[in-house]
């Protein structure tokens, strides 16, 4: 942190310069995917999985539709994932769609198969990012009760949410941060960000984080933008901002896709190097099933195959 800067958002610089250089570090990175819905998708995804897998992850984690949408692909994806990769695979479970005994019996399912690490959510509605979201009839009420079932039925390693720019749902970021501490003292074991681009927006948070008692490691979440558009409307449902300069670069470049993911690469290796230097050791990616930029970004902080 700063020393000008306080838990309850002071200024933070935003030049990378101003920070002394660090020792080199190994870095730890994991790896977001979404189940493929296509034969075609199936390959892309494991061309990607074969791609990053050389750089050692910590974990893969495989995303989990709204409402609940793609449970059977979610499950076949991530034992596929454990089996022929050897690195550790998350499951995303979220209590949308499902009553608790139903939930219990998907979680029980993935123990037995040797999965030991869920991303628990509260999820989207069935309609999507955006939808008014109410508890299923029966069901867990929340991220911070569906963690605190999931560790009674086994000793799951658990990563929730996070919302450095606050999540739609939230009156304010104060209760935001408490929602976080709920989930947390149910037995998170890690907090994984949504997207941001503005580390200043990071930082804040993690400093509130940390403020409120909060001690689990807080990764940060990186989206590369390679379609400007569809980042755009996903950042206005998801309660993040895309920031004037960022739609600076991207100006003109509606039909010049190469341009565009080298922009892609640069704005994400720069935001990544700046959390670097503020002691930042842990990133997660939002792959969106490509590997190139992600693996570009890694290379750049040093992250390569072993």
């Amino acid at each position: 942190m700063s020393p000008d800067t306080g838990p309850l958002g002071g200024p933070y610089s935003s030049t990378a310069a101003e920070f002394p250089a660090r020792a080199p570090q190994r870095l730890q990175v994991s790896f977001e995917f979404s189940p493929p819905k296509t034969e075609a998708a199936e390959r892309t995804l494991w061309e990607t999985v074969t791609r990053l897998a050389p750089l050692r992850p910590a974990f893969f984690s495989v995303t989990y539709g709204a409402g609940g949408s793609t449970r059977q692909r979610t499950h076949e994806t991530v034992v596929r994932l454990k089996k022929e990769t050897g690195i550790d695979p998350a499951a995303h479970l979220t209590c949308v769609g499902a009553t608790q005994a139903e939930i219990d019996e998907i979680a029980r399912a993935y123990w037995d198969a040797g999965i030991r690490h869920i991303v628990a959510l509260r999820g989207d509605p069935p309609t999507g990012m955006g939808g008014k979201y109410s508890p299923h009839p029966g069901g867990y009420a929340n991220a911070a009760a569906l963690i605190a079932g999931l560790k009674k039925i086994g000793d799951f390693q658990i990563s929730a949410a996070g919302y450095p720019e606050k999540h739609p749902d939230s009156t304010d970021v104060r209760a935001d941060i408490e929602n976080l501490k709920r989930k947390v003292d149910a037995g998170a074991d890690r907090c994984i960000t949504q997207f941001f681009f503005e580390a200043d927006d990071f930082l804040r948070f993690r400093d509130l984080a940390t403020a409120a008692g909060i001690h689990v490691p807080i990764v940060p979440g990186i989206m590369p933008v390679t379609n400007f558009q569809g980042i755009t409307k996903m950042a206005g449902l998801c309660g993040s901002k895309v920031p004037a300069w960022l739609a600076s670069l991207f100006e003109g470049l509606n039909d010049d896709a190469e341009t565009r993911r080298l922009i892609a690469a640069t704005v994400a290796g720069d935001l990544c190097r700046r959390l670097r230097d503020e002691g930042i050791d842990q990133f997660h990616f939002y792959t969106l099933n490509r590997a190139d930029l992600t693996f570009a970004i890694c290379h750049l902080l040093g992250v390569r195959p072993q």
